[in-house]
């Protein structure tokens, strides 16, 4: 942990490590100042190129309700997910880690949105869902990401929804840690 690393990105790095080098979920259990359980999604991306200033996605794995009993095991189990359990890579190796920019996104509650006017992509989250119960999430402030539009339509490609199908959509705020 560096001194300018948060608390929570150095958990979700520890956590990693650990699971890595014992194929155990780290339990950190809680401290007093802890904010209770919520949703949590840890992303990692590798080391941005020259001029860039995020770099190639490498894993992000979360969930918008929490799981756990604690914050600390919700950031734990997130973090271990991103890295070895995110279908669209291969798990990482333990010599990936220290070179990983690691971001841990606390979500607020769900709430419906009536009209789109509501959403925010630098504020807020959104949730869909749709037929047969699935889902699909995008976190706020992603780069590339700045209209209402772009969001919706990539939340609905990505829960693989037609424009036909009947859906809810859902904001949620996040607070960002890097």
């Amino acid at each position: 942990m560096t001194a300018e690393e948060h608390r929570y990105v150095a958990l979700a790095r520890k956590a990693i490590r650990h699971y890595l080098a014992t194929g155990e979920i780290l339990d950190p259990g809680s401290r007093r100042d802890d904010p209770p359980p919520c949703g949590v999604f840890v992303s990692l991306h590798q080391t941005p190129p020259p001029g860039e200033a995020d770099g190639p996605l490498r894993g992000c794995v979360g969930s918008y309700r929490p799981r756990e009993r604690t914050l600390g095991r919700e950031i734990a189990q997130s973090a271990v997910a991103a890295a070895v359990s995110d279908p669209r890579f291969p798990p990482l190796a333990p010599g990936e880690v220290d070179d990983l920019h690691v971001t841990v996104y606390l979500l607020g509650e769900t709430e419906p949105v009536e009209n789109l006017d509501e959403l925010d992509p630098a504020r807020f989250g959104v949730l869909v869902e749709g037929p047969g119960g699935r889902t699909g999430l995008l976190l706020p402030a992603l780069p590339g990401i700045t209209t209402v539009a772009q969001q919706v339509d990539l939340v609905l490609k990505k829960a693989s929804f037609s424009p036909y199908d009947p859906i809810r959509l859902y904001r949620f705020p996040a607070t960002i840690i890097i």
